[in-house]
């Protein structure tokens, strides 16, 4: 009967902390649809483009782009969140509102040490524009060192 409840506990546990991992990007999203206005009010973000083709490149090197984007909706743009697929690709988002008609610019690096082979490395960007999930994609290949 402990053994039972011991094995119970311990599945609770880890269901609960893989839970948690999935539910931090949730939380984001749900913030920024409570922070949001009605639809026809929102922020609107226009990216220049939303995906980057770095072409080909050596394992090693270091991808820096910028993701330049415009407000075109009606509201400031708060974003709350730039989150990346891996750790080898680094967002950096404006903190401050954007304001209807002004731009920014979310700045990324990709280090390939490690990389071989084709890459899509998705950024996602929370707001409280509409929609609330923005993705954003560095894409080329990475050759091996020879």
């Amino acid at each position: 009967m402990k053994k039972l409840l011991m094995i119970g506990l311990a599945v609770a546990m880890f269901t609960a902390c893989t839970q948690n991992k999935e539910s931090k990007t949730d939380e984001k999203v749900a913030e920024a649809v409570e922070g949001s206005v009605a639809a026809t009010d929102a922020p609107k973000v226009k990216f220049e483009k939303e995906v980057y083709d770095f072409g080909v490149i050596q394992e090693g090197e270091k991808v820096h782009y910028n993701f330049k984007f415009k407000n075109e909706g009606k509201t400031p743009l708060i974003i709350t969140n730039a989150s990346a697929t891996c750790g080898c690709t680094v967002p950096e988002y404006p903190t401050a509102p954007i304001k209807p008609g002004e731009e920014g610019e979310i700045k990324v690096i990709f280090d390939s040490t490690g990389k071989n082979g084709m890459q899509d490395k998705v950024v996602t960007l929370v707001s409280n524009a509409n929609p609330v999930a923005n993705r954003l994609h560095l894409v080329g290949e990475v050759k091996a060192k020879k």
